[in-house]
């Protein structure tokens, strides 16, 4: 399965453009993938992503940085030689929507599979069948089971600020293998202890 996770200028797939791809394999996770873009001509951009992600308009706008194109290019092909292509993250229909609609920009062909593996869902499942009650944001009246809060059920400090394509990649990979398999994965997060083992 794949990891991944994405920085862009904005949420909506058709009018923002991809400005990072963070991704490692969950078999093998040496096996990463971390590319920055510039935005493609005429992308919006959302002045909330940037307080997120951490980048400045000139920095999406660098014309010495590759194109959109050029980085969904290059992790198709990385991503070509894994026998299960399974998308993995935390909302990570909406990753999957901006890599498609960046290929589909770029002129290529998009074969990544449509159902993907949700790292919510999972941390929300293995609350429950420990008998925790998932939280609620009583006023959006929806779960409230962010990165920070799976961190944080998994024993790991808050996801560093602002948002890092890659660190997130990490963080939904070690997430993933605590709550599925109940161990650590990755040398950067050995220190902390997976707490339901404890």
């Amino acid at each position: 399965m794949i990891v991944v996770d994405i920085e862009a200028s904005g949420t909506n797939y058709t009018k923002h453009s991809l400005v990072s791809i963070g991704a490692l394999s969950l078999t093998d996770p040496t096996e990463r993938f971390y590319k920055e873009c510039r935005i493609w001509e005429g992308a919006h951009i959302m002045p909330g992503a940037l307080e997120v992600n951490g980048f400045t308009e000139a920095e999406i706008t660098d014309v010495n940085k590759p194109t959109e194109a050029e980085i969904i290019t290059a992790f198709l092909e990385w991503s070509q030689h894994f026998s299960n292509r399974t998308l993995v993250g935390q909302n990570v229909s909406f990753d999957r929507d901006m890599l498609r609609m960046a290929a589909r920009r770029a002129g290529l062909s998009w074969d990544l599979a449509y159902r993907t593996i949700d790292t919510h869902t999972l941390c929300w499942m293995h609350m429950v069948k420990a008998g925790h009650e998932p939280p609620v944001d009583a006023q959006r009246r929806r779960s409230a089971l962010n990165l920070d809060a799976i961190l944080n059920y998994c024993g790991i400090p808050d996801e560093p600020s602002p948002h890092n394509a890659l660190t997130g990649a990490l963080s939904h990979a070690e997430v993933t293998a605590r709550l599925l398999n109940d161990s650590a994965l990755l040398p950067e997060f050995e220190r902390y202890p997976v707490p339901w083992r404890s």
